[in-house]
């Protein structure tokens, strides 16, 4: 596994990371002796940058991660974020960004994952109520304090990327991105190639639909969040199905995997840009380890553009999208 720089700052991490949040929610079942297992072969192939958060579970994922990394701590650059706050009963209870929040959060999150420092500590959603520079003035004092590496975003618009670069210097920005979800490149990569950030892309694979193992909603699990999603709904699905089809094609022609081709696509479009993406098994975790070794020529790079062109997914990435993109 080769390595990547995330960001100007001295960040390094693995060309390919690896999501941990469907070990513990959002995507149906999950069995924590393989997710274990899971995380360990991960390390073993190079892919070291680990990502989680304090909201899956909730809490939980948190503790898995630290569990399955305990024994080799040195050897990962681990990533949480804070942000979307949860009760104890798994309720939503909206984003914070006030400075005491931040505080708290970082000492759980420290606590849970059995860590003295996180690598990389990201603001999971940006909170409108508070000033992005008071938010990111809490998230300093914890890198000042030695519990914290470096600074990282999620889901935040140009302005306030640039707003809190100037707080405190922010190595990374982690946003969905595939080649069903481009939106990043109309400002966000651009904004971060200018600032020095380097960028996160979570759902590479489209949240499975590139991967070609989603045929019908049935395919999922009946509490699968993918099911509220509008992009999985009635008649977009099958118009997305239909676009994912084509690139599909295409990968079979060259020899890869769907996967492989979309987590190559995106290692294409930047050297300042780390896919993670998430699963539950072994295999699939060493398919996407190997879709380092896969190259796309002009001529291919084309044929999936024509497949699958920017702007052509059918639907919202959310069924409410006021939380990102602030």
């Amino acid at each position: 596994m080769r390595q990547r720089k995330l960001g100007s700052l001295g960040l390094e991490v693995s060309s390919i990371g690896l999501g941990c949040m469907g070990m513990s929610e959002f995507y149906g079942p999950s069995d924590n002796s393989e997710d274990i297992k899971v995380i360990r072969r991960a390390i073993d192939l190079g892919v070291t940058f680990l990502d989680t958060a304090d909201m899956y579970g909730p809490f939980t994922n948190e503790v898995l991660v630290g569990k399955a990394i305990a024994p080799r701590r040195e050897e990962v650059i681990l990533a949480t974020k804070f942000g979307n706050a949860r009760g104890e009963n798994g309720e939503f209870l909206g984003v914070r960004g006030d400075p005491e929040y931040v505080r708290k959060s970082c000492d759980a999150s420290l606590k849970r994952l059995g860590v003295d420092v996180i690598d990389l500590y990201y603001q999971h959603r940006v909170d409108i109520n508070i000033p992005i520079e008071e938010t990111i003035g809490a998230m300093s004092e914890l890198v000042e304090a030695g519990k914290v590496r470096y600074l990282g975003m999620s889901e935040a618009a140009p302005e306030t990327l640039r707003r809190a670069n100037s707080t405190f210097p922010i190595s990374a920005l982690q946003t969905e991105y595939s080649l069903w979800s481009r939106d990043p490149e109309d400002e966000i990569f651009q904004t971060a190639k200018d600032l020095g950030i380097g960028f996160v892309a979570y759902s590479p694979l489209g949240r499975g639909i590139l991967t070609g193992q989603v045929r019908t909603i049935d395919d999922l699990a009946p509490n699968d969040a993918r099911r509220r999603y509008p992009r999985f709904q009635g008649e977009n699905f099958q118009k997305n199905l239909e676009l994912a089809d084509k690139v599909i094609e295409i990968a079979l022609a060259k020899g890869v995997t769907p996967a492989q081709l979309a987590l190559a696509w995106v290692l294409k479009r930047s050297d300042n840009i780390v896919p993670i993406p998430g699963t539950r098994k072994l295999s699939r975790l060493e398919e996407n380890a190997a879709a380092i070794e896969v190259t796309l020529t002009a001529e291919e790079l084309q044929a999936i553009e024509s497949a699958f062109p920017k702007g052509a997914t059918f639907g919202d990435r959310y069924a409410v999208m006021d939380s990102v993109n602030r």
